[in-house]
């Protein structure tokens, strides 16, 4: 793990002298843009902190949905438009991520799924299914193992990965080095989303009014007009140590779950040959393996299990590509009796 930390370190040092604001106390939110997803904006305080939550009304059942490392509550913004008018959908931001407190720790298994059982006692939501989006399933699966009462459902939407396996852990640190943007790619909104799209999305992936948000979410302008990401350096460090830590205890979980893999896990279509190469080895040679491997251990242990593959997807693009087909599995899987 000291490795991993050692390549983000380097990674998010060598950009722009960083990549995290928080010694940068004059930066701002980004220009607002019309949010075309229908929901709300608010605040909670859970847990002793204060987290920002995207609600999109209704009076359907509740689905309560989690995001990844560096995400925000956004990136279920196309994802939520498919699922809208069926469920009472909400989304927030984890503690140190897009406008949540950032506080300088715990940010362990116990802190988060307090943050997530304090959400849903300040919202008075006794029981909810849960969609976990990447590293989100760590929650989806602590929460519905700690507190099987309260949990109808789950989907695991490409988080069907145990992140704390060194090996795929460090490979993945070492791609994200790959990945990472050069400093011309943070001089501007525009820039950055040129590289985001490109590095996580892939060309074949369009850029929708979601991701926009998101991005919006993601940065904040320096008095340059260079943009800062979050979350901050520290954060990510310490989410990623204990990552390396949080072993999923799926054999616990007594719901339903739906769990949906990608068919690879970034884009390759880049536009320099040698990061192209690295990132198809890194799927081909890292994450296919582990991808049968997990599914294999959730076939094994969460024994109410659904597995789906997605073909023609990636990592950050499953609920982005194309959300229709997605969404209608969803919801029949959430809607049908159990």
């Amino acid at each position: 793990m000291r490795r991993a930390l050692g390549i983000l370190t380097a990674l998010v040092l060598g950009v722009s002298g960083g990549l995290g604001w928080s010694a940068e106390p004059a930066l701002k939110d980004p220009p607002p843009v019309v949010d075309a997803s229908p929901h709300s904006s608010n605040f909670i305080e859970a847990n002793g902190i204060r987290l920002n939550y995207l609600d999109w009304g209704d009076n359907g059942p509740p689905v309560v949905m989690i995001h990844g490392i560096g995400d925000d509550p956004h990136i279920f913004d196309d994802l939520a438009n498919s699922l809208k008018g069926r469920f009472h959908l909400i989304a927030y931001a984890r503690r140190g991520h897009g406008h949540s407190d950032a506080p300088a720790g715990p940010y362990d298994h116990t802190a988060l799924v307090a943050d997530l059982k304090g959400l849903l006692d300040a919202l008075a939501i006794e029981k909810a299914s849960l969609i976990g989006w990447s590293l989100g399933g760590n929650e989806i699966t602590e929460f519905a193992g700690t507190y099987p009462d309260r949990v109808d459902k789950l989907v695991y939407l490409e988080s069907g990965y145990d992140w704390s396996y060194p090996a795929f852990l460090n490979a993945f640190v070492d791609m994200l080095a790959v990945n990472a943007p050069a400093a011309s790619d943070v001089a501007s909104i525009d820039a950055f989303r040129d590289w985001y799209h490109a590095a996580w999305l892939g060309s074949d992936t369009p850029w929708s009014n979601g991701m926009e948000a998101y991005l919006r979410d993601l940065l904040r302008i320096a008095p340059d007009n260079s943009i800062r990401v979050v979350p901050s350096d520290a954060t990510y460090g310490a989410i990623l140590a204990e990552m390396a830590k949080w072993y999923r205890d799926y054999e616990k979980v007594k719901a339903p779950a739906l769990v949906f893999y990608a068919s690879s896990f970034f884009p390759v279509d880049r536009s320099d040959p040698a990061p192209s190469a690295k990132l198809k080895a890194f799927n081909e040679e890292v994450v296919a393996p582990f991808r049968a491997t997990s599914m294999e251990r959730v076939s094994s242990e969460l024994k109410r299990a659904t597995i789906k593959q997605f073909p023609n997807t990636t990592h950050m693009g499953i609920g982005i590509h194309d959300p229709e087909p997605l969404a209608k599995d969803i919801a029949a899987f959430l809607s049908a009796a159990h």
